[in-house]
């Protein structure tokens, strides 16, 4: 039996440092077994499909093997179709009604719950807004991630402190869903 995954890299390609060519995330990913590896842009997103495995230990192995391979460390999450259909489905804002540079979805390498982001004030970043899901958090931010308190609020260490957080923008988030379609 074998599930096809998302592998989402957190922080590669971005500002000129830890270059990871797209071409050898694809030929790191078959060495390890994988089959029908495809990268999605230059920020980090991978399709594959394995035989073994979960989704924490195909992280680990993968996270292993670029720090190996390339030398800097990388959080890696990986997701397998139906958690990221579930995750599209499950989005609170009208997502087909709003531009795709004004959601956003994080994924957690775990769950949280909302204790976690009591310290924001929401009311002071309005109109952006976020809502949390199963092992993610939705962000409309209106204006576009780069120009978000909010998303800057979200970001701080001690508000993710404890899990991998990566946070993907919603053309992103639908084409992982498509590309995992077996």
């Amino acid at each position: 039996m074998t599930t096809t995954y998302a592998a989402l890299l957190r922080g590669i390609n971005v500002g000129g440092s830890r270059k990871l060519p797209m071409a050898d995330l694809r030929t790191l990913l078959a060495e390890l077994g994988h089959t029908g590896v495809r990268t999605h842009l230059q920020s980090g997103q991978a399709v594959f499909t394995a035989g073994h495995g979960d989704e924490e230990s195909l992280a680990a192995e993968l996270a292993q093997a670029v720090e190996k391979r390339f030398g800097f460390p990388v959080d890696v999450i990986v997701r397998d179709h139906a958690y990221l259909k579930a995750v599209a489905e499950a989005c609170p804002f009208p997502a087909a009604e709003l531009e795709a540079r004004q959601l956003h979805v994080t994924y957690f390498s775990a769950p949280v719950g909302p204790e976690r982001f009591a310290g924001i004030d929401r009311a002071a970043h309005l109109p952006e807004e976020f809502r949390l899901g199963d092992r993610a958090l939705y962000l409309y931010a209106p204006e576009g991630l780069g120009r978000s308190r909010l998303a800057e609020a979200l970001s701080r260490p001690r508000v993710n402190k404890g899990v991998t957080a990566t946070t993907r923008n919603w053309n992103t988030v639908l084409k992982l869903v498509e590309l995992t379609r077996a």
